[in-house]
């Protein structure tokens, strides 16, 4: 039997949106058309000294849960955090997430792709825990395919830190790559970046053939936002900063992004 035609409605057109709340009226008023996609650290979640002190909202998981069913399922995580402890933080919703900066991710489907850990990276991983002993308040988070410094609560360490880091990432190989973010250094997977990910959600149901939006807070966001920009969409950045960015407009705080994301997530049938 041939396939009988259908008629797809799109949203309006990136230049149409103009600032963050007429972009979020866009996705009230055609949710079918929209996809979101959602920083946590900063983003969802307000920052910590540490990231172990994070706290996660009473209600949050089902608010993001309620947008993504008004949304038919087309809302993803996109993460620093490993996908096993980013998924530990929305229990017991499981969405499509991506971790590692992209290194890892789980689609739609619940098929998974986890990042590689070869055993030089693992001693790496132990020399440098061991080289930052000496710098107090400095916490070396351990994710498995990758590796954070912070240094919140040690900023007299940024520039030595930020030399070491650089250092490890040249020993680690042309595998890995140093990046940079609020408060810390990490080495991750050189052929991960939230804007990959992006690309890789938007290529399969139920993201395929929709606007993208999404909210980030941080310099490994910008890649993120490069694309939902290129694709017509709208890129929101958390917070005020002076930071340059490719996103076309801001939102306050994560307290706003909750609220907002509560909202949306309560559209009238």
């Amino acid at each position: 039997m041939a396939e009988q035609a259908r008629t797809v409605h799109h949203p309006a057109p990136r230049h149409e949106i103009f600032s963050t709340s007429e972009a979020l009226n866009q996705i009230r008023n055609e949710p079918e058309g929209w996809a979101v996609f959602l920083d946590i650290d900063g983003c969802l979640l307000d920052l910590a000294p540490t990231p172990d002190s994070i706290v996660v909202p009473e209600g949050l998981a089902t608010d993001i849960d309620r947008l993504s069913k008004r949304l038919g399922g087309a809302v993803a995580l996109v993460t620093g955090r490993a996908l096993i402890y980013a998924d530990a933080l929305f229990k017991p919703f499981v969405f499509p997430i991506a971790g590692l900066h992209g290194a890892e991710m789980r689609g739609p489907d619940g098929s998974r792709i986890f990042a590689e850990i070869p055993p030089e990276f693992e001693r790496l991983k132990e020399i440098l825990v061991l080289d930052t002993s000496r710098m107090p308040g400095v916490l070396i988070e351990d994710k498995g395919g990758a590796v954070a410094a912070h240094y919140r609560l040690a900023p007299q360490f940024e520039e030595v830190l930020g030399e070491k880091m650089s250092a490890f990432a040249k020993a680690a190989g042309p595998g890995w790559a140093l990046q940079l973010g609020k408060m810390v250094y990490e080495i991750r997977p050189s052929r991960a970046s939230k804007g990959d990910a992006v690309e890789r959600f938007l290529r399969e149901p139920p993201f395929l053939d929709r606007l993208p939006l999404a909210m980030g807070d941080d310099l490994t966001d910008e890649s993120m936002f490069a694309v939902v920009n290129a694709r017509g969409g709208h890129s929101i950045r958390v917070g005020r900063e002076e930071a340059p960015t490719c996103a076309l407009s801001t939102i306050m705080s994560p307290a706003h992004v909750r609220d907002a994301i509560a909202k949306l997530g309560l559209l009238d049938d």
